[in-house]
């Protein structure tokens, strides 16, 4: 009698601690039991099972597509990490960014987050909620190497390429009357870089990170210029979405802790991330 108390026992005890072990899983049926707290903070997702995330391509090496078609990069790194919090795997969706920055995407619920080095401005923040910052950018100015541009002042009466819906747009529209050049509109980064490179424009402006990459994969041209405007990379959701928006920073937080973002950033850029 007392070893079939101690089995019945030693079955209950192993029953509890299966119980625990329940995935922290975004699909919308959770793994965990129905009302209990872990399930009451769930994020639901557009897609069971999968951690749907908007950008737009191709932004090297944030995001893009690598020699097998497959999208990666230093964003695309970060959000796996959520995904694997989340105990989904990540789908990736191409949209333009301008969709993605106004919120667009999150009403017609086509994503859960969008990623691609968004800039945090104050009206991208009334479309959309943000995660805590997980990169410092700036603008930055390409021109071909030996043009003899150094700055926007070098621009007068010459064509700057922009890419639309973007802060360098924005920073390029605030100086044009100043210095003077005309300014042409791409839909996506590497089309207003290598109109630089085919000479059909002067010089584009975009963000520091793909910019130099674009300079390391084009030698003929060159980083002249940056300029200080203190921008800070934020993944976005809808605004409402306040679970989501806490497990991207508690993931974020964890991976600048133990170390995963650093290993990320080396990854990518090939430094140690800045303290």
């Amino acid at each position: 009698m007392k070893r079939l108390l101690a089995l019945a026992a030693a079955t209950s005890a192993l029953a509890l601690t299966l119980s625990g072990c329940a995935n922290y899983s975004s699909s919308t049926t959770s793994a965990a039991p129905a009302g209990s707290s872990a399930a009451a903070d769930l994020p639901t997702l557009v897609t069971a099972g999968k951690l749907t995330i908007c950008t737009h391509l191709a932004y090297k090496p944030f995001q893009f597509k690598d020699d097998s078609n497959k999208v990666v990069g230093f964003d695309v790194d970060l959000m796996d990490l959520v995904a694997k919090k989340l105990g989904v795997t990540q789908e990736i969706v191409d949209i333009e960014f301008g969709q993605i920055t106004s919120g667009a995407v999150f009403a017609a619920k086509k994503c859960d987050a969008g990623a691609a080095a968004i800039t945090i401005t104050d009206k991208r923040k009334d479309a959309t909620a943000f995660s805590d910052p997980y990169f410092s950018a700036t603008q930055a100015l390409l021109a071909k190497d030996g043009s003899g541009i150094t700055d926007l002042s070098g621009l007068k009466g010459k064509v700057l390429a922009v890419q639309t819906d973007t802060t360098g747009q924005d920073y390029a529209n605030a100086h044009k009357d100043e210095f003077g050049y005309t300014i042409k509109v791409f839909d996506d980064m590497p089309s207003g870089a290598n109109a630089v490179l085919a000479g059909t424009a002067d010089a584009a402006i975009n963000d520091n990170g793909v910019v130099y990459d674009y300079a390391k994969d084009n030698p003929t041209t060159k980083v002249v210029k940056e300029f200080q405007t203190g921008e800070q990379y934020g993944f976005d959701m809808a605004k409402d979405n306040t679970k989501l928006q806490k497990v991207v920073n508690d993931v974020l937080k964890a991976a600048k802790s133990d170390g995963t973002y650093n290993t990320i950033y080396k990854k990518w850029f090939g430094v140690d991330a800045p303290k």
